[in-house]
């Protein structure tokens, strides 16, 4: 008689009480251990919710102090330009009380060379000078002449300065030049 024994199946208890069928179990975690790893990783995200939240909070405070200090900075710069130029707005007032027109005049001088120590102060340059070689990024021709004995595009007349301070134009000069 053939043995039968390779051809036969073996049962559940066969292969729960097998050394191999130990080996093969599957661990399966508890509820209790499940419950756990929630609350680690409701924990976690609780974490980073509230670093996310401190770092939006951090971010808006950043960007109001900025503004607040861009803000005053301007109104520093415009109160510091205005200091400047009050000692000139009072000798104007004061050269206006007089009626000596040589008083005046005297007194405008005056008060021009104040204006131009204060622009100096202030870095501000003067650009449009007669015997300057004009510039269309620095002067605005609103004359064209004819003159051989100047160098071409040589400016020949000022009719307004201009002013810079660095490489920002406050305003083109207005000027005559030679083709």
């Amino acid at each position: 008689m053939a043995d039968n024994s390779e051809n036969r199946s073996l049962t559940d208890e066969e292969i729960l009480e097998s050394p191999e069928g130990d080996a093969e179990a599957i661990d399966t975690p508890t509820a209790e251990e499940l419950l756990k790893k929630i609350e680690e990783l409701e924990a976690l995200v609780k974490e980073k919710d509230d670093k996310y939240l401190r770092l939006a909070a951090e971010y808006d405070n950043f960007r109001r102090r900025s503004k607040e200090e861009k803000e005053a900075i301007y109104t520093d710069a415009l109160a510091d330009t205005v200091s400047e130029l009050l000692p000139i707005i009072d000798n104007l007032d004061r050269a206006a009380l007089y009626e000596d027109g040589e008083k005046v005049k005297e007194g405008l001088a005056m008060t021009a060379k104040s204006v131009e120590a204060v622009f100096s102060k202030l870095g501000i340059e003067v650009i449009g000078k007669v015997g300057e070689t004009f510039d269309p990024n620095l002067h605005n021709a609103v004359l064209h002449g004819e003159d051989d004995s100047l160098g071409e595009g040589e400016i020949t007349d000022v009719f307004q300065k201009g002013y810079k301070k660095g490489n920002k134009i406050i305003r083109f000069a207005m000027v005559k030049s030679v083709n």
